[in-house]
């Protein structure tokens, strides 16, 4: 059997198992109300405190959307774990466990190994931003999954420390300004490269890691129902824009993230064992500029005339251009899962109306 006709039937099984299954067909010209449209389950609730077009919030919700109820949560100190748990609500509907900000992954494998013990199956889940994932708690993080325990690893990459002031972080991208590397007379924002977290992780040999937007949502989960399919060490990062520290209108969150994805600085794709297994092909590549407008921690570089900020452009698009040649990221024609296929979603939640 092929590994594409295996992941289908496990997809087909995991489905079941949460009540995934597809609605019954509704008369022609009919659509499902937004309460029929909602899946069956929903591990994070509404009425949490995230800041307006919260990329984060989104993110979380589809990940508990698919990873059904019968999990275990650590979450890592960061705007997660303020937002939803601010004493004496809580907006999780699961076992939820709040860690430092260093140690999400330890503190989930003493949740593994106390399930395992007690002969349940239940899936332990943890959660961490990038700045408890690229830095603070990427000893954990290694450990964890050297140890080979059965947990979901999910990284909501922001860029940078949100929570505790827009401060650089591993994951901030190169010429980003924060109020750490803020743009100037010395230099134009932060001057090191975003770390290729994913490829470290690649290198743990692990069974499966990959990388999400929340720009494909339908994309998001199928990956998260597939993660938590597989006995053994997993990871997902999740893009995830911060109106506030990216400084762009809440309302283009989706469309920032959509632009990521679609310019080559955020390539989506899927690493088995360490081999890249599969890419979300661009269907219309999108010069880099397209992404950097939106954004304030970018208009530095859009200054006309500027020879610095042209240069710090022509690096920006010189590291998407490299990510499309090396992961083939550009499409051929019409596919019914490249960026233009996919389901994505536009304002409000609506389908962004793609083929």
């Amino acid at each position: 059997m092929s590994v594409a006709n295996e992941r289908g039937e496990r997809l087909s099984e995991l489905r079941q198992k949460y009540g995934r299954e597809p609605l019954p067909p509704r008369a022609e010209g009919t659509a499902d109300t937004p309460r029929e449209a909602q899946p069956k389950f929903r591990g994070l609730d509404s009425g949490h405190r995230a800041c307006q077009g919260c990329g984060e919030a989104l993110a979380a919700r589809l990940v508990m959307e698919s990873a059904g109820p019968d999990v275990m949560i650590a979450n890592a100190t960061g705007c997660l774990e303020v937002f939803t748990t601010p004493w004496p609500q809580s907006a999780w509907r699961v076992p939820w466990v709040h860690s430092l900000f260093e140690n999400a992954a330890a503190v989930a494998s003493g949740m593994e190994a106390a399930m395992k013990a007690k002969g349940r199956n239940t899936k332990v889940l943890a959660f961490g931003g990038d700045g408890g994932t690229y830095d603070i708690g990427f000893q954990a993080l290694s450990g964890m999954l050297e140890r080979y325990h059965n947990i979901l690893y999910v990284c909501y990459d922001n860029e940078a420390y949100m929570n505790t002031g827009i401060q650089r972080s591993s994951s901030t991208p190169h010429s980003a300004t924060t109020t750490t590397s803020p743009a100037g007379k010395e230099r134009m924002g932060k001057r090191h490269l975003k770390k290729d977290l994913l490829s470290i992780i690649a290198a743990h040999h692990i069974p499966y890691s990959a990388s999400a937007s929340v720009a494909f949502p339908a994309d998001l989960q199928r990956k998260v129902r597939y993660a938590m399919g597989i006995d053994g060490p997993t990871f997902l990062v999740v893009h995830s824009p911060c109106p506030l520290g990216w400084r762009h209108a809440s309302a283009l969150t989706i469309e920032v993230a959509r632009r990521a994805v679609e310019c080559g600085l955020f390539p989506l794709v899927e690493v088995e064992r360490g081999a890249v297994t599969n890419v979300m092909p661009i269907r219309n590549v999108r010069p880099v500029t397209d992404y950097l407008e939106l954004q304030g921690r970018f208009a530095h570089l859009m200054k006309g005339g500027d020879a610095r900020a042209e240069e710090e452009r022509a690096h920006l698009q010189a590291l998407a251009d490299y990510n499309i040649g090396v992961f083939g990221l550009k499409g051929e024609g019409e596919d019914p899962v490249d960026t233009g296929g996919i389901a994505a979603v536009g304002r409000s939640g609506r389908p962004a109306g793609r083929v």
